[in-house]
């Protein structure tokens, strides 16, 4: 059974292409393997969308980078604690323009059947609707 040598692997690879080159032969496959376990065995520019640019203004250049994609690190406590609030809160505005928009489709619904539950009240919707989508 052949063992690749860690050397051909692709974090390794990468690794070693930014230490200079006289240095790059005196890494011990077992330091490799320490330094690719430090690093989390991540790969390089490996997100869905990645979009980096650079702003030159007057002297100074600031740069700018979009990185997203899929989350494969174990989140620390706060931050499962702040994705639990971030999901509350989409779930919560979810649920209020649900109810909104089904209360708004069940009185346009009572209004075009006729139903007026409060005589002589109406809060103006149906006539803006008859005038804007069923002319």
């Amino acid at each position: 059974m052949n063992i690749p040598s860690i050397q051909t692997d692709p974090v390794i690879t990468k690794l070693l292409d930014k230490v200079p080159a006289d240095m790059r032969g005196s890494f011990s496959d077992a330091q490799l393997l320490a330094l690719k376990v430090a690093l989390g065995g991540r790969a390089w520019g490996a997100h869905a969308v990645d979009a980096r640019w650079t702003l030159k203004w007057w002297r100074w250049q600031y740069y700018f980078v979009f990185l997203a994609g899929r989350n494969k690190r174990v989140l620390s406590l706060r931050e499962r604690k702040l994705q639990r609030l971030s999901m509350a809160i989409v779930l919560a505005v979810f649920l209020l323009v649900s109810t909104a928009v089904g209360l708004l489709v069940l009185y346009l619904v009572k209004s075009a059947l006729g139903i007026d539950l409060i005589p002589g009240f109406s809060l103006g919707v149906w006539g803006w609707f008859q005038s804007e989508f069923l002319r």
